[in-house]
């Protein structure tokens, strides 16, 4: 019986374990996808609230307005409603089962389990103002708080929904307010709570009533990496911090206490959940996929078949699907106190006892004798086991075996041996006396006996298919080492291409089936299969059998009904065979197609020769496709090659490059003529193209300091409506090394600028000077650390003097 417990459980360091175990079937309604849902859940196995996510692409139904709707744990309908009230950035729930939802505006409605609106309060004027992009709600055991990130990326917090008797507003983290955080969490205290705030690799603790954040002293063992999620345990005390580098570090909320740090095993680009489970283990939900990670070396994965949601409890944590809801839990102590075979707990030796009695044994005396005194600390442990339990059939020890009689004697057994009896009997069509015999002497190859008797099935059945088909089904069920495909391949062999191929059906492995559809000429039926498995190397073997099978016109006309395959079949054309792709494109009348392969081909360094026909071809496609914008990109373009020929030859410099899989660009060809000397042809092109003003002048000035020609430089900054600033003149003069060049254009520089480029020529005193007159300290503050000691008392006292 502890065997047939510690089946759920997983080794977890040394003398612990962890276990998943179903508590709940979900009773969803047909159209629930998590895959297409924003969810929230309340701890202590609450309820869940569920609304359209609108960051993902769905097929509505029904009106366009979202519908809010309420289950209980076990995903059965509460209530509903239509959520007309703007754009929510966050759901939650209360201590007190009531739904909270936050808007962009910073208003947090709130609605009990029934749909019911009760009221709603707001986080600010400010926050109404430059609006929400994040929140997050947080609860004790007693309260219920709310705190909202905004554009500015400042945070307000109400600690108690049920009296918001103040919105704080926390201290700023370093960093300026156009560095949004990477992740932020809310840390409860007694009466008070702080936020957890991360930037680059550096995490920030921002509290109520303190006017700086204070830096948390967590190193990260990478000064590399981005802390990219952070999460609290339920009580607050433990911290995670995981990296884009797939760091994770553990330890105390304070971060003067690390536990571990570790490598995390990605098993997808990104996670979406990271949680405590308790205050001992930490999970990363991957969509499809659990990674437990411990303080020591402590690692188990748990895979699911589609995505999860998790939610945090006390003790576990919940892990809700489309299908059903399992916990996740360290197996308590108790328990593993009962159940492992190496305790002598008096729990483990009273439940032997109870065990040994129900078989009338006289062995249940004996574990008897083992409790002595402890009687009461037994009764105790069991009963506080089953506390722990959730499989309320764990105990049923009411099979009996079966005797029979044998006609062998021992010798014709010990002849036949035990192998040779299974085999007579599979012989002899006894296949479930068979297989009672290898279950009862646990022989490891009873599958074996099942496609024997599945593969009589098929041949000697004659009644109708679908209910040979169904029962072979319900009697194998999901058997290991038991493959339909040998059954199906068993009805082809006898003729019965009908049944081969509802046996094929229940075939889980669509490398095996197509092969048997193939054989059977069940072409398409094959291409959904391999289509369905998400194997492209299945569908394009699918694609070439079936092609030579039943011709190219036919199977053109015939993929048409297949999105995904025609997509790839398109693919392969375009890799391998250009002339079909394009009787594809003509058949379907996709210009824009054709227009894009004659371009593609035009790209090609080995079509230089005829990259203007192909052009021409694209342009005329583009037109028969009413994309005039594209024809008119197509004529520019040739008017373009036909400007760089004639460049060349007039120049005799390249102005194209056959060799390169791109044509050379507007850009490239403006500034190669600025680097002759030919500025009204470049001039001319400039007008003709409409290029941009700051994008010439940006080339100007970069050609001329390439040339180091700063006499040109200082009369072309002196032309009217510069639209770029004298900073770039500045800074090409310092690429080349060139200060008193640079010096000129320092007084025209835009003043909010100066003090940051009288600073780069080196000119620490004039800058000091002028953040001065701006009176900014900060900029002042910056001098301070590169001036000598006699400019830095200066600069100390320009300081003093705007702190009076």
């Amino acid at each position: 019986m502890g065997a047939l417990l510690k089946g759920e459980w997983s080794n977890f360091g040394k003398d612990e374990y962890f276990r998943k175990f179903e508590a709940y079937s979900m009773q969803w309604p047909p159209e629930i996808s998590l895959d297409t849902l924003s969810l929230t859940s309340a701890p202590f196995g609450g309820l869940i609230a569920v609304v359209r996510d609108r960051k993902k692409v769905v097929k509505i139904q029904g009106g366009s307005k979202p519908v809010l709707s309420i289950y209980n744990a076990a995903g059965v309908f509460v209530s509903s409603f239509v959520w007309d009230s703007g754009h929510i950035i966050q759901m939650g729930w209360s201590s007190g089962c009531d739904l909270l939802c936050v808007r962009e505006d910073g208003q947090v409605l709130i609605y009990d389990m029934f749909s019911n609106f009760k009221h709603k309060f707001g986080m600010g004027k400010e926050a109404q103002d430059i609006k929400v992009v994040d929140a997050k709600i947080f609860c004790t055991t007693n309260r219920t708080g709310v705190a909202v990130l905004t554009t500015a990326n400042t945070i307000f917090l109400v600690n108690n929904v049920k009296e918001v008797l103040k919105v704080r507003k926390l201290p700023e983290a370093p960093g300026g307010v156009n560095n949004s955080p990477s992740a932020w969490v809310v840390v409860c205290e007694d009466r008070s709570s702080k936020v957890l705030f991360a930037r680059e690799k550096y995490i920030y603790c921002l509290s109520e009533g303190e006017t700086h954040a204070t830096l948390l002293p967590i190193n990260l063992g990478d000064d590399s990496c981005l802390v990219k999620d952070l999460a609290v345990s339920f009580n607050f005390e433990m911290l995670a911090v995981l990296t884009n580098r797939g760091k994770l570090w553990m330890g105390s909320v304070d971060g003067t206490s690390c536990r571990r740090i570790c490598d995390v095993r990605c098993s997808s680009p990104h996670h979406s959940q990271m949680m405590w489970c308790g205050n001992y283990a930490v999970v990363i939900n991957w969509g499809q996929n659990l990674d437990v990670f411990g303080f020591d070396e402590e690692y188990i994965s748990y895979p699911f078949d589609d995505s999860v949601f998790c939610v945090q409890e006390i003790d576990c944590i919940r892990v809700i699907s489309n299908h059903s809801t399992d916990l996740i839990q360290k197996v308590p102590k108790v328990v593993q106190d009962i159940f492992v075979y190496s305790n002598s707990s008096p729990g483990s030796s009273l439940l032997s006892a109870s065990y040994q009695f129900q078989k009338k044994s006289h062995l249940a005396n004996e574990y008897l004798l083992l409790v002595k005194g402890n009687l009461f600390t037994a009764v105790m442990q069991c009963i506080d086991a089953a506390g722990h339990q959730f499989d309320v059939e764990a105990q049923r020890t009411l099979m009996k075996a079966a005797q029979s009689a044998s006609p062998l004697t021992f010798n014709q057994l010990h002849t036949l041996t035990l192998q040779g009896l299974m085999e007579l009997l599979m012989i002899r069509r006894h296949h479930f006396l068979a297989l009672d015999l290898a279950s009862f002497l646990k022989m490891p190859d009873s599958s074996k006996i099942q496609l024997h008797w599945a593969c009589y099935k098929v041949q000697h059945s004659k009644e109708d298919v679908n209910k040979v088909a169904q029962e072979i089904k319900n009697k194998l069920g999901n058997t290991k080492n038991v493959s339909f495909r040998e059954i199906a391949d068993e009805a082809f062999a006898c003729g019965k291409h009908d049944l081969a191929i509802k046996l094929i059906e229940y075939e889980p492995r669509a490398d095996l089936q197509i092969p048997l559809l193939l054989k059977l000429k069940e072409h398409f039926l094959a291409l959904n299969k391999a289509i369905e498995s998400g194997n492209t190397d299945l569908v394009y073997a699918v694609l070439d059998h079936t092609g030579k099978k039943i011709g190219e016109a036919d199977f053109q006309m015939a993929i048409r009904r297949y999105p995904l395959a025609q997509a790839l079949y398109l693919k392969h054309c375009a890799h391998h065979n250009k002339d079909l792709l394009k009787d594809v494109f003509t058949q379907e009348d996709d210009h824009k197609s054709l227009a894009e392969l004659s371009i593609k081909e035009g790209l090609d360094p080995r079509n230089s020769s005829t990259k203007d026909a192909l052009l021409v071809a694209a342009h005329e496609s583009y037109k028969r496709a009413k994309l005039d914008v594209n024809a008119q990109l197509c004529d520019e373009q040739l008017k373009l090659f036909k400007y760089q020929r004639n460049f060349e030859d007039k120049y005799r410099t390249a102005f194209t490059d056959n060799s390169s899989q791109k044509w050379p660009s507007l850009h490239e060809t403006v500034k190669q003529l600025l680097k002759l000397g030919e500025i009204k042809l470049a001039d001319r092109l400039r007008t003709e193209y409409k290029v941009p003003d700051r994008r010439y002048w940006w080339l100007r000035i970069q050609i001329l300091g390439e040339q180091e020609d700063f006499a040109e430089l200082e009369k072309f900054s002196k032309q009217k409506k510069n639209p770029i600033g004298f900073e770039p003149f500045v800074d090409i003069c310092l690429k080349k090394e060139k200060k008193i060049e640079a010096k000129k254009y320092l007084p025209k520089v835009r003043d909010e600028l100066k003090v940051q480029y009288y600073t780069k020529l080196g000119m620490l005193e004039e800058a000091a000077q002028i953040a001065y007159d701006r009176r900014d300290p900060d900029a002042l503050k910056m001098l301070a650390s590169l001036c000598d000691p006699i400019l830095k008392e200066k600069v100390n006292l320009y300081i003093r003097t705007l702190g009076k």
